[in-house]
């Protein structure tokens, strides 16, 4: 049995809202043991920077001056949480045998043609965060699965099994784990399964057009409580005709960008009716989703920022055909999940073991990935 090693994992997601770090103990294979977490929020400023980055990822323009400004301020708010972090935990810099460090993704083009390969751009540098922290760095995970013609993600799914294996006692019947971020996805884990037996891919919006939509109309970053949509009503006719994009056809493995989905169908409801239309729809791909498993799930947990919203959580429970439960009651720490998985992932790439998976991220055999910086000491 492999030893376990001490990783600080850290995610900052579509949301833009800051960096989230973890401290998992892990062999990186079926032992996890979570550890102290912090958030780390951007500011005002860094969060304009980073969207005017994707806007320019966007266009094309990758040697735009605010892509580089902008993966600066990211990487110095990673070194900053690292900082904060072991000192919260009452940890040295020894303590810590590597960073995962995924960065902040301002570009997530999967290829739709198998002989053409995508592209996926996480900003961070690697190589400084190792320098300023003086521990290792694993970064640029999902880079090896894209060049092997993967879509470059879903990522979670290998420590989602981890997690379920270490459920006590373990689960007779296959898991589903939904993930509501500002895309959802699922991961479907049956029953005692390999890496090679998980399947995952992204079902359509999460949080991501909800948020759009309550910023637009206002002001608000999300739908809190989800008491917009409670307040509204679901247009039937709109959400039938955001239900036809080709994207909820297409056959698994397949991933998303945040901006693939737009706000056409529901520009002329009131904020209150918009978002409790897109709420439903966000429920719905991932109940249409259900229909590509191999078999039915006994259960669905759910993790991501999106398990908070009551509505969506009430809507999840009327499409599914399955209980649904918070990550919280299956034992998972959800608003830290991604992190964990992110310090998973890192002992896992020093150990040279498959970060992904053909059904998982459509890459054609299990796939090793990250870029190793090590710390000058």
């Amino acid at each position: 049995m492999a030893d376990r090693l001490t990783a600080i994992g850290m995610m900052s997601g579509t949301s833009i809202d800051g960096v989230d770090a973890a401290i998992l103990a892990t062999d990186g294979e079926d032992r996890v043991e979570p550890g102290p977490v912090l958030h780390l929020p951007y500011d005002r400023e860094l969060k304009i920077w980073i969207r005017r980055a994707i806007k320019a990822a966007l266009e094309g323009r990758d040697g735009a001056a605010e892509i580089g400004k902008a993966a600066g301020e990211v990487t110095a708010v990673h070194v900053a949480a690292v900082e904060a972090l072991l000192e919260k935990a009452g940890l040295k810099r020894a303590d810590i045998d590597v960073i995962g460090f995924h960065g902040q993704t301002i570009l997530h083009r999967p290829s739709r043609d198998p002989s053409v390969h995508g592209r996926t751009w996480q900003i961070g540098d690697g190589a400084v965060l190792a320098r300023e922290t003086r521990i290792d760095v694993v970064s640029d995970f999902r880079l090896a699965d894209v060049a092997a013609g993967g879509e470059g993600a879903p990522f979670a799914p290998i420590y989602h099994r981890a997690l379920v294996a270490a459920m006590a006692p373990p689960p007779d019947h296959a898991v589903g784990v939904i993930n509501l971020g500002g895309v959802a996805n699922i991961t479907y884990v049956p029953k005692d399964a390999r890496g090679v037996d998980l399947m995952a891919f992204d079902c359509g919006p999460g949080n991501g057009l909800i948020d759009e939509w309550v910023e637009l109309k206002t002001g608000e970053h999300m739908d809190k409580d989800g008491a917009l949509a409670l307040s509204g009503v679901i247009h039937e006719d709109s959400l039938r005709m955001m239900l036809l994009a080709p994207y909820l056809r297409r056959t698994p493995p397949k991933s998303l960008d945040r901006y693939d989905f737009k706000l056409e169908y529901v520009k002329k409801l009131t904020p209150a009716d918009g978002a409790a239309t897109l709420t439903a729809f966000t429920a719905a791909c991932i109940h249409q989703s259900e229909k590509f498993l191999p078999e039915p799930v006994g259960e669905w947990i759910v993790c991501g920022g999106g398990r908070h919203n009551p509505a969506l959580m009430n809507a999840l429970q009327e499409r599914l055909d399955a209980p649904v439960c918070v990550a919280e009651e299956a034992g998972w720490r959800g608003d830290d999940l991604e992190a964990e998985c992110f310090a998973y992932l890192a002992v896992r790439s020093l150990r040279k073991l498959p970060l992904s998976y053909p059904k998982t991220t459509r890459t054609p055999a299990p796939t090793h990935g990250g870029v190793f910086h090590r710390a000058e000491v």
